[in-house]
């Protein structure tokens, strides 16, 4: 197991990498500071998730092929999720650690409040709250579901608070189904929060199957994170089987046989017969909800009852999706050989390698202690004949879309050219007076006396003076604002108008 050397240094020449947060399976996840970011973003502080395949002791190329995959399917889920109650991702890179690993990481954003597990753990958290927190994971996880994303390891680990502890954001998809025809896992989730299905069974025939997994798994899940928020404690016994019964803390509350209920509904080892969906289970619990709300004081609004579970929108979350990362695989044939067998090489996406190192002084002296001078010579000549192979090819790319941009940029020119030359033409013959257009040919009457105006706007100068009952058809229209020409004036005036036509606010028209 090799770790990533991060610790106190700058990430492409923008992230400085603060501290280590914790260590997986196949990644590392640093706190750092973005410096490139306004200092009006709360997005100042992020979340550097960093894959480090040599985490694993057995790797080889399949298994080093799926991790990468992987990875790249978390950046996939989490862009097509994107919800303010999911965590945001916020930009993605490859790069080399201080000992030259080359390595593929994503931007998350940080949240301050730490988990519901330490959270729930720490202080006991009341009914009222644990529900808030639970709409608005309900919230995300429908609208991951409606996107055809199963999270497949809800955890209150994965469950993230805002530094006011009054957001919670759903983490880690690094595992989520992301497409409809994947094919089943055996080895998925927290086996205290997995669902019967996540494992495989033994058919009578000696074969190993899994069943579909469907959003009731993840109902599965998230019941039973219900459980641990509440309780405080992890519905360990109860791994694999369902909830029927709540610990002793909570026994003799007065909303512990409803909770039971619905926890034991959700947990059923026949998928088929628990909570479908998202929706579903939360209907389920409005007769908890209204109990919790009947908690409120006198001089306290009940909150609403919603029918869907409702998003809670912390400052800074945006819509917005970020480029697309394209973590590649097909460098690895160019690598191979340049390594010793020890050293599986990690793939690499070469057009966004940086091409200077991390900031540390001592980088050399750290490469030397990993790497022998040959073995490290013989990298960074496969390394640098790539880099100069992918930039001439990019360059060549690059050629190509400019010449196909500035193509359609002509055309389009001439395009829009023609289009306005043919309505000045039009407009100064006379020909489109005479022309009405569908839905705009209509009429109307003046519901008050009002100024006719040259332009739709009225800042102009008044042309004339529309009287209260005066017919007018209306010519076009923009912007609430209809042209219209007068057809008949609601009464005599004193003076004849100098033009029939003009622009009128469409409050003061009646259309027929």
């Amino acid at each position: 197991m090799r770790e990533l050397s991060l610790t106190n240094c700058r990430i492409d020449r923008r992230y400085d990498v603060v501290e280590l947060l914790g260590r997986g399976s196949y990644a590392e996840i640093f706190v750092a500071h973005d410096t490139l970011a306004s200092p009006q973003t709360p997005h100042r502080q992020v979340v550097i998730k960093a894959l480090n395949v040599f985490l694993q002791d057995d790797l080889d190329a399949d298994l080093e092929r799926t991790l990468v995959e992987n990875f790249q399917n978390e950046a996939i889920a989490l862009d097509r999720v994107r919800h303010p109650n999911v965590i945001s991702r916020l930009g993605h890179g490859t790069a080399r650690d201080l000992a030259g690993t080359v390595f593929h990481y994503l931007v998350l954003e940080f949240m301050e409040g730490g988990d519901l597990q330490k959270a729930s753990r720490a202080d006991r958290i009341s009914l009222k709250k644990a529900l808030h927190y639970l709409e608005q994971v309900c919230a995300g996880l429908r609208h991951a579901h409606n996107n055809g994303i199963i999270h497949r390891e809800l955890k209150p680990q994965n469950l993230l608070l805002s530094k006011d502890r009054e957001i919670v954001k759903i983490a880690d998809f690094g595992v989520a189904r992301v497409h409809q025809n994947d094919a089943p896992i055996t080895r998925v989730g927290t086996n205290v929060y997995a669902p019967p299905e996540h494992s495989p069974f033994i058919t009578p025939g000696g074969v190993a199957t899994v069943a579909k997994l469907s959003p009731a798994s993840d109902v599965y899940s998230l019941a039973k994170s219900l459980y641990a928020i509440v309780t405080g404690e992890a519905p360990r016994f109860y791994t694999g089987n369902a909830i029927t019964d709540l610990p002793i803390t909570c026994r003799e509350e007065e909303w512990a046989g409803e909770l039971k209920r619905v926890l034991n509904k959700a947990t059923l080892e026949d998928h088929e017969l628990r909570h479908q969906s998202i929706d579903e289970f939360w209907k389920d619990l409005e007769e908890l909800r209204r109990f919790a709300a009947d908690f409120e004081t006198a001089t306290t609004v009940r909150p609403k009852i919603h029918a869907t579970p409702q998003a809670a929108v912390a400052k800074g979350y945006s819509p917005i999706v970020p480029q697309q990362p394209r973590f590649n695989t097909s460098r690895e044939l160019k690598l191979k050989n340049a390594f010793s067998p020890a050293q599986s090489p990690l793939r690499i996406d070469v057009e966004k390698l940086p091409r200077t190192p991390a900031i540390q002084p001592k980088l050399l002296e750290r490469v030397e202690d990993h790497w022998p001078n040959q073995i490290q010579e013989q990298q960074q000549n496969v390394l640098n004949s790539i880099v100069e192979e992918d930039l001439a090819v990019e360059t060549k790319r690059k050629k190509r879309r400019f010449r196909r941009w500035a193509a359609f940029a002509v055309l389009l020119l001439l395009f829009v050219g023609g289009l306005y030359a043919t309505s000045v033409f039009l407009r100064g013959s006379g020909i489109l007076d005479g022309i009405s257009f569908g839905a705009l040919d209509k009429t109307g009457k003046a519901n008050t006396d009002i100024n006719l105006r040259p332009e739709p706007s009225a800042d102009n100068v008044a042309i004339g003076l529309v009287t209260k009952g005066s017919r007018v058809r209306i010519l076009r229209s923009q912007n609430n604002w209809h042209q219209v020409e007068v057809i008949e004036q609601g009464r005599q005036l004193d003076q004849p108008l100098a033009t029939n036509r003009g622009w009128l606010h469409g409050r003061y028209v009646t259309i027929d």
